[in-house]
């Protein structure tokens, strides 16, 4: 079975290192997995979003038309990618940032208030990796466990950074 994500928001967000991170555990769990990053000329500041597929069987096309999961950051990703998520699919929204809500009633919604939990901790670049911690318990797409090691991986040249994205991700993991 491949169960496909999908992750947007403003670059800046950390949305990209989402779906790196979440691809990376997968791979540590020896599992198939594809990561599609797509970002706006501007980068910061401009749209960014990726796909990441996770399976145990070979993955066909990185492309996600309808994947189950779709994580947004902020309300113009909200309103453009609300419509892609599958019937019955999980949403989950940065609710800081945004106050509305997908017209759709076929979603399962996961509000998340990641920006102001991450403020909350004194790491306002932390959103992303609340979000992450978030996603990842409610989901169960991989182990807690393997994102911990991706981190450290990812960031094996920046060791000040593990330990601070490691409390943010626990925070969201924590909420649910």
């Amino acid at each position: 079975m491949i169960i496909k994500s999908f992750f947007a928001g403003f670059g800046g967000q950390g949305v990209l290192s989402m779906g790196y991170t979440l691809a990376y555990a997968g791979m540590l769990e020896d599992k198939h997995v594809t990561y599609l990053p797509v970002y706006g000329a501007e980068v910061r500041g401009g749209t960014a979003h990726c796909t990441v597929a996770i399976g145990d069987e070979e993955i066909s096309s990185p492309l996600a038309s309808e994947p189950e999961y779709v994580v947004v950051m902020n309300l113009p990703s909200m309103l453009k990618f609300q419509n892609q998520v599958a019937s019955g699919g999980m949403f989950f929204l940065n609710t800081t940032l945004i106050e509305d809500r997908p017209i759709r009633g076929d979603l399962e919604l996961v509000e998340i208030p990641a920006t102001a939990l991450a403020e909350e901790i004194k790491n306002p670049r932390g959103a992303n990796m609340i979000m992450l911690g978030a996603f990842v318990k409610k989901t169960e797409l991989v182990a807690l466990d393997s994102i911990h090691q991706a981190l450290e991986r990812i960031f094996a040249k920046k060791k000040k950074l593990i330990q601070v994205n490691r409390n943010a991700l626990d925070r969201g993991f924590q909420l649910l």
